[in-house]
């Protein structure tokens, strides 16, 4: 009783917490001459349904897909609309079906609107193999945005190289799609993935307040991301226990094989 209670009561602290600094940031943006006020209350409706499909994720509940659907549809748009092919096309033709896989691994793992799914772990091969993805990844995708930043630099589009954002930057790419996967395959270490992500976040976020050209909702990003970082080890406190035994399932009745 004690546990459900603690449950309770952090996950609606993590949950007022970032939605209140998804509102600061999108009531800021308002604040701007050139936005358009329904587009910009769109995206601020689809990012706090991220944030709920982020605090049922943590807890284990198949409604994460939902809310999920509905976040990466609606972030889809915004991308679309602003220009990003790039970001537009990763939310269709990844983030979105994989909202899909996830209901469908997650119901095989017992999930379904009052029971949490059964976690499963990575074996050390497992393991092994998420490190180099992470690895090989940031790699690859630091190589990419670098010789991007390098052709705006020579273009006159941006001040400066900064090394140290692009790092971040390539970091949080590379843990999402990871991330995004183990979560779909309903891994436990995948909060380990979203305790980095969240942490190379804040690294991001840091790097930008400390630059000169700041925006005034720089500072409610960072402090977003503090409560996604919670919300990640708190992550990772649940699915330890969603995973005991080794995240076998109970048997259901009778098989022939």
């Amino acid at each position: 009783m004690k546990n459900k209670g603690f449950n309770f009561f952090f996950n609606l602290f993590i949950l007022v917490g970032m939605v209140t600094a998804v509102i600061i940031v999108n009531v800021m943006k308002l604040s701007d001459p050139d936005v358009n006020l329904w587009k910009q209350i769109i995206f601020t409706v689809g990012a706090v349904m991220g944030v709920f499909n982020t605090v049922l994720s943590a807890n284990g509940n198949i409604w994460t897909f939902f809310f999920g659907i509905l976040d990466v549809t609606i972030c889809a748009f915004t991308n679309l609309d602003s220009g990003n092919m790039g970001q537009f096309l990763q939310h269709m033709l990844y983030f979105l079906p994989m909202q899909f896989v996830g209901i469908w691994q997650w119901r095989k793992r017992g999930a379904d609107s009052k029971q949490k799914v059964k976690a499963r772990r990575l074996t050390p091969r497992g393991l092994l193999f998420v490190g180099l993805g992470i690895v090989l990844g940031t790699a690859a995708v630091f190589g990419l945005l670098y010789w991007i930043d390098s052709e705006r630099f020579a273009a006159g589009k941006i001040p400066e190289m900064d090394s140290a954002k692009i790092f971040f930057d390539s970091a949080v790419v590379t843990l999402n799609i990871i991330g995004q996967i183990m979560l779909a395959l309903a891994f436990a270490e995948q909060w380990y993935v979203w305790t980095l992500v969240n942490i190379f976040s804040i690294c991001l976020w840091t790097n930008r307040l400390m630059s000169s050209s700041v925006e005034s909702y720089t500072v409610v990003m960072l402090i977003k991301y503090c409560f996604y970082l919670l919300n990640s080890l708190n992550g990772i406190r649940i699915w330890m226990e969603l995973s005991k035994d080794g995240g076998e399932l109970p048997h259901r009745g009778h098989t022939c094989c």
